[in-house]
């Protein structure tokens, strides 16, 4: 498998990651059926593995301890830290105090890494951020702690949904080594000033959402309607999901012979060698080896690269 790495990050990761929030408490979710995909992905090269704290609090963190147990294999290991005030996305007026204190960032640190059941976590995230935050002290100090003192190898933010230049401030602080933002074929504006800067910064780019939550892995439908408790019942409300498949069914019309709709979703994200990484989630092992099988189909032709960049769809962050 492709091996890619930034100056920041140190250690190469493969350039197909695994997404680990829909292993815990999604409704339909398959334990036994999870750990066979986690382990099959471990078998065919992939070495870059992300959680978080809320998924399933700590539950998707110790799914993950415990893989990196089953297996010789060096794993990249990646986390986040919960907002204090839960809540998701970040509010553009938000206090970082209400967020991310000093000593929340430190707690939580040490929660995952007994949830890990490791002594190292190799990258811990911010899971909401705003750039407004960027000069303060308190998690600036608290992050260089964490790294002085051997907890982390390295830190990041994921970035708000649609808003791919709310981190630039941070990165420019040298704080920040990696940075994970939803990039698609319909969310390309991360390449207009992100990528460029976190290419001249040395700044792992971790990709996520591929598939758009799923309409570019062709798990969508006009007349689809996700069931409660699932977080594509609100994404996909009435009108986005007639907008999304308006922009589907134009996709389907330029798709290769041969290709299939998430296997040109992937390849767009992994053609990018800005991308260190990216990261669908994957529950099943057919999965697994679906996005194995795309990403060693290598790069799309630069024709096909040409005709998705009119795909772009520029969205407002609600």
């Amino acid at each position: 498998m492709d091996l890619r790495t930034a100056a920041r990050l140190g250690a190469p990761v493969s350039v197909l990651g695994y997404g680990m929030w829909g292993l815990a408490g999604w409704k339909d979710t398959d334990d036994a059926e999870v750990e066979r995909a986690l382990d099959e992905a471990v078998g065919s090269g992939v070495t870059f593995f992300d959680t978080a704290f809320a998924y399933g609090d700590g539950r998707s963190e110790r799914i993950l301890g415990n893989l990196t147990r089953r297996h010789a294999a060096r794993l990249v290991t990646a986390s986040k830290i919960p907002p204090k005030n839960r809540v998701w996305p970040a509010p553009a007026k938000a206090l970082i105090e209400e967020c991310f204190p000093e000593g929340h960032i430190r707690e939580y640190t040490e929660r995952t890494l007994r949830n890990l059941g490791l002594a190292r976590l190799d990258l811990m995230q911010f899971h909401v951020w705003q750039d407004s935050w960027a000069q303060d002290p308190g998690w600036q100090r608290a992050v260089s702690d964490l790294k002085r003192d051997g907890l982390v190898g390295s830190v990041g933010i994921s970035l708000n949904r649609w808003e791919p230049w709310n981190g630039l401030a941070a990165i420019r602080t040298g704080h920040i080594d990696a940075v994970q933002v939803v990039y698609n074929i319909f969310a390309q504006s991360p390449e207009d000033e992100l990528f460029p800067l976190c290419r001249e910064r040395g700044v792992a780019i971790i990709a996520r959402v591929p598939f758009d939550e799923g309409s570019l892995a062709g798990q969508l439908a006009r007349d689809r309607v996700f069931p409660e408790g699932d977080f594509r019942r609100s994404y996909f409300n009435a009108e986005n999901t007639a907008a999304t498949m308006d922009r589907i069914e134009r996709l389907e019309a330029i798709l290769p012979a041969g290709m299939s709709l998430p296997g040109m979703a992937l390849r767009f994200v992994i053609s990018n060698r800005d991308v260190t990484t990216v990261i669908p989630g994957m529950r099943r092992v057919v999965s697994v080896r679906g996005n194995v099988a795309a990403e060693r189909a290598g790069a799309l032709d630069k024709e096909l690269m040409k005709a998705l960049r009119a795909h772009c769809w520029d969205r407002t962050p609600a």
